[in-house]
């Protein structure tokens, strides 16, 4: 396989400048919002959400950092933009998810490494499929965790599913008919390089 392994490192690190500038933007962002529920009504992922939108703005503007960084909200997000378009302040919401992804990302903690490598998987399968083949993005996460256990008690489920039909262990029906969006991943690259 001819792709990066994500770096993970458990050691405890001081939270990078960066990180801090970007945190204290959000904090600045959410000090703008007037706590009107637009953004959790528009989000389409809000119901499978530990702490909605809006209350995550509100935990932020009291300093409540830590309580947002392990929940798992702003994993969640799937960047459609719709609280982000229909915010009456203009607020970059999503653009506040994805600094919170960074964030939580870059902490040493065990559990956010889980997430964040989950959310990495998943995005490389997309750019590298153009869909989702789920087979292959839990056998690389799973590859990447340090539980060798962990797998184990995901087997009933995997069986279950098999049987079904609902896990393809060659190409999907249609996969050689999807369009290439490596090139749309580097755009992105690319301006999230320059910003």
């Amino acid at each position: 396989m001819n792709r990066p392994t994500p770096a993970i490192t458990f050691a405890p690190q001081p939270p990078p400048a960066a990180g801090a500038a970007a945190l204290a933007q959000v904090q600045d962002m959410v000090r703008a919002c007037m706590q009107c529920g637009t953004c959790t009504g528009s989000c389409p992922n809000a119901h499978a959400m530990d702490l909605t939108p809006r209350r995550m703005w509100r935990m932020l503007l009291f300093g409540q950092v830590r309580e947002v960084l392990d929940s798992r909200s702003f994993w969640l997000c799937s960047a459609c933009y719709a609280c982000t378009l229909r915010c009456p302040r203009g607020l970059p919401l999503t653009q506040a998810m994805a600094a919170l992804k960074r964030l939580a990302a870059a902490e040493p903690d065990p559990a956010a490494h889980k997430k964040a490598l989950f959310y990495a998987e998943f995005m490389h399968n997309v750019e590298r499929r153009g869909r989702v083949r789920e087979t292959e993005l839990m056998l690389h996460y799973f590859m990447g965790m340090h539980d060798a256990l962990l797998p184990l008690k995901y087997t009933p489920l995997g069986l279950k599913l098999l049987r079904r039909g609902k896990l393809h262990l060659g190409a999907a029906p249609g996969e050689g008919h999807l369009t290439d969006l490596r090139p749309l991943f580097e755009k992105v690259r690319s301006m999230e390089a320059r910003s």
